[in-house]
């Protein structure tokens, strides 16, 4: 109907699903990184610059501001400890550069606004484009669906741009299969 009336298609987006459930391998993190939780009050800063530089080509990732992450550490459904965040150990300090941001959304959670069974979500996974290729995303994406196994959840679920292959591959990899899709029209 919309191709018809003369918009086109500007973005598809499918959500993929796995079992939380099923086999799930242990991350293994490149040398010299090491795993832990947002903090609030000091980790913004460090987070903003690696997820612009990781999402430099998606702006409505990569452009957010201070504001935009105060927003959603303010929600309900925040938590730090599904906040992982990569930290490279260096002579100059620990530099982060990488970092896996999980949420759970449904069940009876306070603010819950969506009225289904909880379910976990791989929020947003960003890796430092000099850190690509090392295995990073896939032992940030592992730690996280852990971590969303360790709630008791039984199923996760993301959302990906249909032409980020890499990410797609990298997905179906680890178990996860399209469930839906969502296009975004534009006139």
């Amino acid at each position: 109907l919309a191709l018809s009336l003369g918009f086109t298609r500007s973005r598809v987006l499918w959500q993929m699903r796995r079992s939380l459930y099923a086999p799930l391998p242990r991350p293994v993190l490149p040398d010299g990184v090491e795993l832990r939780p947002f903090r609030v009050g000091v980790d913004e800063d460090a987070w903003l610059a690696v997820n612009a530089r990781a999402f430099a080509r998606l702006p409505d990732q990569g452009g957010w501001s201070r504001a935009d992450l105060e927003r959603r550490i303010r929600e309900p459904w925040f938590s730090s400890a599904g906040f992982l965040m990569a930290w490279r150990a260096e002579a100059a300090g620990d530099r982060l550069v990488g970092f896996h941001w999980t949420k759970v959304h449904g069940g009876s959670a306070v603010g819950a606004a969506h009225h289904h069974a909880p379910i976990g979500e791989v929020y947003v996974v960003g890796v430092d484009p000099d850190e690509r290729g090392h295995g990073l995303g896939r032992a940030l994406t592992l730690a996280g669906l852990h971590h969303l196994r360790s709630l008791d959840l039984s199923q996760a679920m993301l959302y990906v741009d249909s032409e980020n292959t890499p990410a797609i591959r990298l997905y179906e990899a680890l178990g996860f299969a399209r469930w839906d899709t969502d296009v975004l029209f534009r006139r």
